[in-house]
């Protein structure tokens, strides 16, 4: 694992990428106990991919950058700008959340105030809207750089081919991303793609992949910062391929126990991202155990607080289920 300071961030910076981190984790528990008692409906949880989530983010520039993220994606979007509080009101299903004012289910996470673009339930189509948005970057000759992701089974969907075709042909300043959990819902690589890594299909297309290991922060943030630049700098797209751990099952409609055995869950626990990242902020001197503690206290109060906002405020108005839905007739 790459020491730190090779990132070349501040201690500060180091401080809130772990903050980010923890309040990731933290903020999915609390998901999932909503979900687990009944106040909430559905969650599909980023467990064991968040420190790669936070080293992408940090990469960008959030107030011109466009992200298009995918479900798992909640971490990322908290380092991009989302609030607890924008999350929680998203699961709620309330009219103040920004993702859809309670209209999609959750896990879409949108945000206009932060370029933050939501996606649709049919997986990769966000792809092909990150291209159109990288395309209007170039047609405006602005220097903003769109980062899409997904997960490596959704990977294989044809609207990514056409996505990495049409970037790669106007040199688009686009990232694509890959999180590669090894699982697609219930499926293992072995039946999802012959190709030895998926970045290795950037190749095809003309442009360059990486795998990267989404555990290793300083990795994914220096991997991340070189691409972004290029693609600033006119040089076109590239293909990050994260690899990360699937912590928890597909969803809270899923049993991973069924098709995962005992023994490869186990092993997985032993290696949490969050659990090594900790180690190493403690480890290289950025933090102590007893600062961490602090931290911890101040994300539980901030989540309880967020929570008990968010489920007082009103649900959308039914009246107005077809508003924002088609441009109005002004006639």
């Amino acid at each position: 694992m790459k020491k730190l300071k090779e990132s070349g961030l501040t201690k500060e910076e180091l401080i809130e990428a772990f903050r980010h981190v923890l309040r990731g984790r933290r903020l999915d528990e609390r998901l999932w106990q909503l979900t687990r008692i009944g106040k909430t409906s559905f969650n599909i949880s980023g467990q064991g991919a968040e420190v790669g989530q936070v080293a992408m983010a940090m990469a960008f520039d959030s107030e011109k950058d466009y992200f298009l993220p995918y479900y798992r994606d909640m971490t990322a979007c908290l380092a991009w700008g989302m609030t607890t509080k924008d999350i929680i009101l998203g699961s709620f299903g309330k009219e103040a959340d920004p993702s859809s004012h309670g209209r999609q289910m959750p896990n879409h996470y949108g945000s206009k105030e932060h370029n933050i673009i939501s996606h649709s339930s049919p997986v990769s189509t966000q792809m092909n809207v990150a291209t159109g948005v990288a395309y209007a970057a170039l047609l405006e000759e602005s220097d903003s750089v769109s980062v899409a992701t997904t997960g490596e089974g959704s990977f294989n969907q044809g609207e990514v081919a056409e996505a990495m075709n049409f970037a790669a042909i106007k040199k688009l300043p686009i990232i694509f991303v890959v999180e590669n959990n090894l699982w697609a819902i219930s499926v293992g690589i072995e039946e999802q793609y012959a190709n030895e890594q998926m970045a290795d299909r950037a190749q095809a297309y003309g442009f360059e992949g990486i795998r990267v290991d989404g555990n290793d922060f300083v990795e994914c943030y220096t991997a991340f910062k070189k691409y972004v630049a290029a693609a600033r700098e006119g040089k076109g797209p590239a293909l990050v391929e994260l690899m990360v751990s699937r912590m928890t099952s597909h969803s809270s409609d899923d049993d991973q126990s069924i098709y995962r055995s005992k023994e490869e869950l186990e092993e997985m626990k032993t290696k949490d991202p969050l659990a090594a990242f900790q180690k190493q902020m403690i480890d290289e001197g950025y933090l102590t155990l007893e600062e961490i503690e602090v931290m911890e206290k101040e994300l539980k109060s901030e989540i309880n607080q967020a929570t008990d906002e968010a489920e007082a405020m009103p649900d959308p108005d039914p009246a107005e289920i077809l508003v924002g839905v088609w441009a109005e007739d002004d006639k």
